[in-house]
């Protein structure tokens, strides 16, 4: 089809005022995207339905030449399946920063939680070198042994053929060691969870040393050689609670506890409750208890108390019996160790607490060791049948004394007063260096009768005059205080501490003009308890120095058991009899306040062990409940603290 044409005609006759046109060819679009398009081709009839003016319609005005283009939108970029170096490289920086940061801040929180790994009671000024070897020590200690793993762990070594039980110098040795060597082993795992605390009855924590390797296991490992072949001739000890009659047919104990009575201390009063204490520890964690009361200074077990109960099981082999760590299947308790099995949440601070933050309500670490403790008076003290008896009928014998025939309202009371004197001072501070005066003691005896004699009246005075006030103490003199105006009565009079007055009533004057034999001075127990005295009991003068020299000259050398040249000398039978009666003496007046004062009281002083034996005996009920022990060493309350 042809295009259009335009023709040009004059107008009325005029003529054209341009003598030449310029026709556009019919194809040119002055617009910049063409909206012509040759393959649309519109109707064949301008009368057709299909006709319409739409290509004729402009989308937008017409551009103006003096204006610049318009600006086309930026054309969008379609994703690409395949990513791009760069962004790979970006991602994995980022990741890699990330896992930095997250290793960095994670060691900079454990660095300071490795090293020491286990928290013990005390620490120890001693330093020790580990040192490299092929053979196991013939001695005992603590030894760094690597598992089927490769991996470091630790064990106590003690040769099959070593004397039990071992000296107190040696088991503080050995526990030194162990805190050392433990830490050792920590430092060498320093991505492990650091370890929690040493494993303690307070609170009841289970935490383990996840290293430790116990002398059973250590043995089926090949670790450490054990028993092979016939057994080697040792001394096994004397331990208590053993069932001589069919032991071979008992097995062995799974687990053990057992208390070496040795102790350095030459009282009896902290040997006494840390006893107690163990015996409940052995109970609450299901462990058969041993007593063990070789080179006990008081001489055997049974010349005080009756045998232990006895477990349903026989004793482990000697050298698997160690001292520490805590979790040792078969655990060795001594004075050495009391303080990192029994202490591991008792501060310092805690031991001198005064006022109402000393009761035991608000000290649960102190309340958890008197539990312990009235657990094992309960099952252990039990005095031998002649000092049995003999407590027995003098409680009868001095309630009796109390009973009114008025009736039994007007009965008496019975105050009991403990005294200590000797090598332990008082707490309080303006008595630190001294004693209590005993008026104290007497005033607060009065105060203690006032407060029990109440639900009778002021004036009972029937009441008053049936009342006791019954005395205990390691001074002779303080029987005959003026304080106590002559009416205390003694505890029990089957054993007693003599003074030179007692020894010397009828001192026999030697005549001057002949030479006579030479007698050492006589000595009494006025002023109390030492611990030089007790140790020389039965030895004459010379003896004593010598044996003083010989203490001496072990303590600065690292001696032990089974060197017969490293040992003081024994003492003899005479002074284990001299000793067993001070201590039977000791007992017997524990046992004859703690019965007899049922509904009075006990005054005494908190700073001594006997003291808190006494509260431990009264029970919780009668001792905090209804305040029948009574302290008058300053503001201080009861702990169980058996190390300071």
């Amino acid at each position: 089809m042809a295009p259009p044409t335009i023709q040009v005609t004059r107008v009325n006759g005029a003529a054209p005022s341009h003598s030449k046109m310029i026709i556009s060819p019919p194809r040119i679009n002055l617009r910049r995207t063409a909206s012509y398009n040759h393959a649309d081709k519109g109707p064949l009839s301008s009368t057709s339905s299909r006709f319409g003016f739409e290509h004729l319609v402009f989308n937008s005005p017409p551009p103006s030449p003096g204006l610049p283009l318009p600006q086309q939108a930026p054309r969008m970029r379609k994703p690409s399946s395949t990513p791009r170096p760069s962004r790979v490289f970006r991602l994995l920086l980022w990741l890699s920063g990330t896992i930095l940061i997250f290793y960095l801040a994670t060691q900079s929180i454990r660095q300071g939680q490795v090293i020491p790994v286990i928290g013990w009671g005390r620490s120890t000024d001693e330093d020790y070198e580990m040192v490299g070897q092929d053979d196991l020590p013939d001695f005992p200690t603590p030894i760094v042994v690597t598992d089927r793993r490769g991996r470091a762990k630790w064990t106590v070594s003690i040769p099959p053929s070593y004397d039990f039980p071992l000296t107190t110098r040696e088991y503080s040795d050995v526990c030194d060691k162990c805190k050392e060597v433990s830490s050792r082993v920590h430092a060498l795992h320093p991505h492990s969870p650091a370890a929690l605390n040493q494993i303690s009855l307070i609170g009841g924590e289970s935490g383990n040393d996840r290293y430790f390797l116990d002398v059973k296991e250590a043995e089926k490992q090949g670790v450490l050689p054990g028993l092979t072949g016939k057994a080697p001739a040792v001394r096994e000890g004397n331990l208590l609670g053993v069932e001589k009659n069919g032991l071979a047919e008992k097995a062995v104990c799974a687990s053990s506890l057992t208390y070496v009575l040795e102790s350095d201390d030459a009282g009896l009063g902290k040997t006494l409750m840390s006893l107690w204490m163990a015996y409940g520890l052995a109970k609450r964690e299901g462990r058969a208890f041993f007593v063990d009361d070789t080179r006990w200074a008081y001489g055997e077990y049974s010349g005080l108390f009756e045998a232990p109960p006895t477990p349903n099981c026989r004793p482990p082999p000697r050298h698997e019996m160690i001292p520490c760590p805590r979790q040792a299947r078969h655990l060795v308790v001594s004075s050495v160790n009391a303080r990192d099995v029994f202490g591991g949440k008792i501060t310092d601070e805690d031991m001198y607490t005064e006022g109402e933050a000393a009761r035991l309500e608000r000290r649960p670490a102190q309340r958890e060791l008197f539990a312990l403790a009235r657990e094992g008076y309960e099952a252990l003290f039990r005095l031998n049948s002649q000092d049995r008896e003999y407590v027995f009928n003098r409680v009868i014998e001095q309630r009796i004394r109390t009973y009114a025939v008025e009736g039994e309202r007007h009965n008496g009371k019975v105050v009991g007063v403990h005294v200590r004197h000797g090598d332990r001072h008082p707490l309080e501070f303006q008595y630190a260096d001294s004693y209590i005066p005993l008026s104290n003691f007497a005033d607060a005896a009065g105060e203690a009768l006032n407060d029990t004699l109440g639900h009778s009246g002021s004036e009972d005075g029937i009441a008053r005059s049936k009342s006791l006030l019954v005395l205990a103490s390691d001074d002779p003199l303080v029987y005959d205080a003026a304080e106590f105006g002559g009416l205390a009565t003694r505890a029990q009079g089957q054993i007693r501490l003599a003074g030179k007055e007692d020894v010397n009533a009828a001192p026999v004057r030697p005549d001057k003009t002949v030479m006579h034999k030479f007698v050492d001075e006589t000595f009494g127990w006025e002023g109390g308890f030492f611990a030089a005295m007790f140790w020389n009991l039965g030895l004459s003068s010379s003896q004593s120095a010598g044996s003083g020299a010989a203490k001496n000259s072990n303590n600065n050398n690292n001696n032990n058991n089974n060197n017969p040249r490293s040992l003081a000398p024994q003492p003899g039978p005479e002074t284990i009899r001299l000793r067993s009666l001070v201590g039977r003496a000791y007992l017997m007046d524990l046992a004859v306040l703690a019965e007899l004062t049922e509904g009075g009281a006990v005054v005494c002083a908190v700073s001594a062990m006997g003291c808190r034996l006494l509260a431990v005996m009264l029970g919780w009920e009668r001792a905090f409940v209804r305040g029948e022990w009574r302290n008058i060493d300053g503001e201080f309350g009861w702990n169980g603290v058996t190390w300071a």
